[in-house]
């Protein structure tokens, strides 16, 4: 039965290229990156999967009024299996803008195949992130429906709106109002992550903190800067002071993570006056903060608050901040079932040890785990996504997809 499904999925690379060439037409770029989201893409997915035969299908649709259709969509695959376990493969719909197209080599929303080095590869944007997710995860449940065998876990496929900024529409939305979706029993794999070799597990993510910080003095002449309070100077030992104050407050390290410990980055900064001889009354900056799952985000902000203060005082100046993003997200065990279940199959088709890691970034993972579900990022990857000329090496599609039959089928 094994040699049958993996036979099939080696078989299957027209089947991917056609699926991956469908999906890079209908682009689902985000309306906060300037795209009309996901619903093209979606309503042409459900036919293609329809079309070939996997038609247990559900549509969760996020409101959405800044979206095409005034919705973002968020569709559900479920192929039936002998026991009452289940398996979640977890893929998003939308993708990022090309950026600079004078960078690509070919339009970025036409699948051009290459055979060359580093192997035949299909090349546009979405291919890789988070395409080969998706192709990967319908070719693994091809194989059990195309030729009659039922995998011993239920597989459900979700294709996700709203993941590159955010997951607002997305899983957050899901898990909001429609929970019960989601089992503790559940195991999970979302092929969002990864690296050359596929040894990469990743495990834990760090809390992701945004925020912003607004200060406030007052706006005088570059001559008399008595008359005012300097907001850029301000906000600049602000800064500095979070940046070094909150790496020294939270100074843990764990070797699950690279880098190994808490990072604090100043990084987007608003313009403020328009002129050189005028002091500032007004600065306004970011900070970029991955923080070790150790140490909570409330934690984090109660220092943040301390800081503040002291800032303020010294410059009298008024500081406001507010988070962009806090997602607080606790590990899955190292010895969970899905981890040792995804170690195996890797094994089996790569021929490498993957081991347990954690990650600066976000995956839908943070918000599953929040609530219980034991879920493991893994896919091997060449590790083009976002770049000009993304592409998806053919055998990295096929197989991923193997890995995935594998997981429902033991």
């Amino acid at each position: 039965m094994k040699d049958k499904l993996l036979s099939w999925i080696e078989n299957a690379a027209s089947l991917a290229v056609e699926l991956e060439t469908g999906l890079t037409k209908h682009p689902a770029v985000s309306p906060e990156s300037g795209g009309e989201g996901e619903l093209d893409k979606c309503l042409f997915l459900e036919k293609w999967l329809k079309e070939h035969g996997i038609t247990n299908l559900e549509r969760f649709d996020a409101p959405d009024k800044n979206a095409k259709g005034g919705i973002r969509p968020n569709l559900i695959a479920t192929i039936q299996g002998n026991g009452e376990g289940r398996l979640w493969i977890m893929s998003h719909l939308d993708i990022v803008p090309p950026g600079e197209e004078k960078l690509w080599d070919s339009d970025p929303w036409t699948v051009i195949r290459k055979d060359d080095p580093p192997g035949a590869r299909l090349i546009g944007r979405g291919v890789e992130d988070n395409q080969q997710g998706i192709t990967a995860s319908v070719l693994a449940a091809l194989s059990f429906t195309k030729q009659g065998i039922k995998p011993n876990l239920t597989i459900k496929l979700l294709f996700a709106a709203d993941e590159e900024v955010g997951s607002a529409y997305g899983i957050v939305w899901l898990v909001k109002n429609y929970g019960s979706l989601f089992k503790k029993d559940d195991m999970v794999l979302i092929p969002d992550g990864g690296d050359k070799k596929g040894e990469f597990m990743e495990i834990a993510e760090k809390n992701i903190m945004w925020v912003r910080f607004a200060t406030r003095g007052k706006q005088a002449h570059g001559s008399r800067p008595d008359l005012g309070n300097n907001a850029f100077i301000a906000g600049s030992d602000l800064a500095l002071r979070l940046h070094t104050g909150l790496s020294v407050k939270f100074s843990d390290h764990d070797p699950l993570f690279d880098p190994d410990y808490s990072t604090f980055q100043p990084t987007k900064k608003e313009a403020n006056v328009p002129n050189i001889n005028t002091i500032p009354g007004e600065d306004v900056f970011y900070v970029d903060m991955r923080v070790l799952p150790r140490y909570s985000t409330d934690s984090v902000l109660a220092e943040i608050e301390r800081i503040k203060s002291e800032v303020e005082a010294k410059y009298s100046v008024a500081i406001e901040y507010s988070p962009i993003q806090l997602t607080q997200s606790g590990p899955t065990s190292a010895d969970a079932a899905i981890v040792k279940k995804i170690s195996a199959a890797v094994s089996e088709v790569y021929s490498v040890n993957p081991h347990p890691v954690g990650i600066g970034g976000g995956t839908m993972a943070a918000y599953l785990r929040n609530i219980g579900i034991d879920c493991v990022v893994w896919t091997k990857t060449d590790e083009t996504l976002h770049q000009p000329n993304e592409y998806a090496l053919l055998e990295n599609i096929l197989g991923d997809a193997k890995v995935m039959a594998l997981l429902a089928l033991n």
